[in-house]
């Protein structure tokens, strides 16, 4: 076997996939002394450098189960004027995950809740942040089922293992009492240790209506407002944007 076939062998045995793939072209490059051995080399770690980076960024994306991936540079701030870019693209920043602190965004559906929250989402997870992206309702039905299967604690762990969890749509329907309990559980366990995202179509005020017991509403919000950035958005709905446009258009 040669040198160079024991050589790309050896890449592959160490998983240096990148710099595999460009080395034939910095051989040439060596060859014809356009690069130096040094300066190839160097170059060759940086690319592999830089794929394990974007390796790892693509895994964290993934695990944290984001139902589309939009960027906060996709969001469109113009249609939705009441909202402050600024406190927006501080919380891009990602210290309130630093500091363990909330975010709650408020408002009515379709005026962008979700995808700020999954927009921050990404953000934390570019950063090799623990995040994980779940529905209220999917949180509670889990949290059920592990209760009912005597392993609620692991569950529980599980969810308090991530850095930042947003829970979305919270606040579409009435909890039963274990219901309630399960979730304030959740919330205190993560309180100030980790950093909820929560995005809800409810004032606060409706809350006690929700979880059907005003002393445990009150609990929960106090863990919840305790550290939190809570965004109102009073504005029209982005699901109805295209067929706004398109009477505008029409007209």
């Amino acid at each position: 076997m040669s040198n160079y076939n024991a050589l790309i062998n050896n890449l592959e045995e160490l998983g240096l996939q990148s710099f595999k793939d460009c080395l034939d072209n910095y051989l040439d490059l060596i060859a014809d002394g356009t690069k130096t051995a040094l300066d190839a080399l160097y170059e060759m770690t940086e690319k592999e450098m830089s794929f394990r980076q974007e390796q790892v960024v693509t895994g964290c994306v993934k695990v944290a189960h984001f139902p589309f991936l939009k960027e906060i540079n996709e969001f469109d701030f113009n249609f939705q004027p009441s909202l402050d870019k600024k406190k927006i693209m501080d919380l891009i920043t990602l210290r309130f995950l630093e500091n363990n602190e909330n975010v709650i965004f408020c408002g009515a559906p379709g005026v962008g809740k979700t995808n700020l929250a999954v927009s921050i989402g990404i953000a934390a997870a570019k950063k090799r942040n623990c995040v994980y992206f779940i529905t209220f309702q999917d949180l509670i039905n889990q949290l059920k089922k592990a209760a009912s299967e005597n392993r609620l604690e692991n569950r529980v762990k599980f969810f308090c293992h991530y850095k930042l969890l947003i829970i979305d749509e919270l606040g579409y329907q009435r909890m039963d009492m274990d219901s309630a309990n399960l979730f304030f559980n959740l919330i205190a366990k993560r309180y100030e240790k980790t950093s909820t995202i929560i995005t809800t179509n409810s004032p606060f005020s409706k809350w006690p209506d929700i979880f059907q017991e005003p002393v445990l509403t009150n609990a929960l919000l106090d863990r919840l407002l305790h550290h939190c950035h809570v965004i109102n958005i009073n504005g029209p709905s982005y699901r109805l944007k295209d067929q706004m446009q398109f009477l505008s258009d029409d007209t």
